[in-house]
């Protein structure tokens, strides 16, 4: 499932090309559906289907309510699915019930696109239900907001996308090469750092976004973490270990991580009070990193670790659904910014 700003850059590569193409965006959802408010599927005028909304059926609705916007169909707000009878003729589950906006997009659309496709910040502003407001409106969350537009109150859909979420990962290590595969995967731009030349090289960690040899402590100096960044320490040296962890715990980053045996970490331990960490910040590192799943190849460990990142980041439990009641998906926790 994706949304419209996740797939930018196929949009923006279409649109340029000189072909139309109109997308459906789920608006609102209540009940139980299949996927997610502000997952969108896109059509353009060759036929092709970009993205993904949810399985069954609904797929080809909404690609025929984008054809029908293509051959001048108005654009507008569609329901799919109403009563458990209805649900399985559209592909919803237990009588979910998806509000669904179509449109054609336009060349007011490219600058936003281009910047989502650079991985920039990005705002996508849809009217619903009358002509968009100027100036747009400023929201820091994706949802569907009530403004005042030329014509009186209207209803406006906002996607958001920021900026990649960054991980940095010290140490040349297999481990770190596995950890920047599935790091990027889930949407990290991932740096590599390692003091020695031979271990940070492009050919040794060809997932990574970015490979850097300096001196840790240095590098991480010079950068700008935020809530949504991650630290993984992957490789321990005595000569920087302490100081390399402290600095993460103070650089703002949401996750700081430390590879190491428990023989390992209690030295970490000992040399972090005595520099002075505070137990709250003591509280926050993960360390021996990763979750107990058993792992020992590189691989295997980098699926820990991301995994101990995704559910800290994502207040989660990292514990197996079938021992949890509830929704499997929470709205809070989906696409975080």
């Amino acid at each position: 499932m994706t949304t419209l700003l996740e797939i930018a850059d196929r949009l923006l590569a279409t649109l340029t090309a000189g072909h139309r193409v109109a997308v459906a965006t789920v608006v609102s959802m209540t009940g139980s559906a299949p996927t997610v408010v502000g997952t969108s599927m896109a059509v353009d005028d060759t036929g092709a289907a970009l993205g993904s909304v949810a399985g069954g059926c609904v797929e080809g609705a909404l690609y025929e309510l984008c054809t029908d916007v293509l051959r001048g169909a108005a654009p507008g707000v569609q329901e799919f699915g109403v009563t458990d009878e209805d649900a399985f003729a559209v592909g919803l589950t237990c009588g979910g019930v998806l509000r669904v906006h179509a449109r054609e997009l336009g060349t007011a659309d490219l600058p936003v696109l281009a910047a989502a496709a650079r991985g920039d910040d990005a705002v996508s502003v849809t009217a619903l239900d009358g002509p968009l407001p100027n100036p747009v409106p400023t929201v820091d969350r994706s949802g569907i907001v009530r403004v005042m537009g030329p014509d009186g109150g209207i209803e406006v859909f906002v996607e958001v996308a920021s900026a990649p979420p960054r991980m940095l990962v010290y140490g040349g290590l297999e481990f770190s090469s596995a950890l920047a595969v599935v790091a990027r995967a889930a949407g990290y731009r991932v740096t590599v750092c390692d003091a020695r030349a031979v271990l940070a090289t492009r050919r040794r960690h060809p997932a990574a976004d970015e490979v850097v040899v300096d001196w840790p402590v240095r590098h991480l100096a010079e950068q700008r973490l935020g809530a949504r960044d991650v630290v993984c320490v992957m490789a321990h040296d005595d000569r920087f270990d302490a100081d390399l962890v402290l600095a993460a715990l103070r650089s703002g980053a949401g996750y700081v991580g430390a590879m190491g045996s428990r023989r390992t970490q209690d030295r970490r331990l000992a040399e972090l009070v005595e520099r002075g960490t505070t137990d709250d910040e003591l509280a926050r590192l993960h360390a021996p990193i990763g979750l107990d799943l058993g792992a020992s190849t590189p691989g295997e460990t980098a699926v820990s670790v991301l995994a101990e990142v995704l559910a800290t980041r994502r207040g989660a439990t990292g514990l197996p659904l079938t021992d949890l009641a509830g929704p499997i998906h929470h709205p809070a926790r989906i696409h975080p910014r």
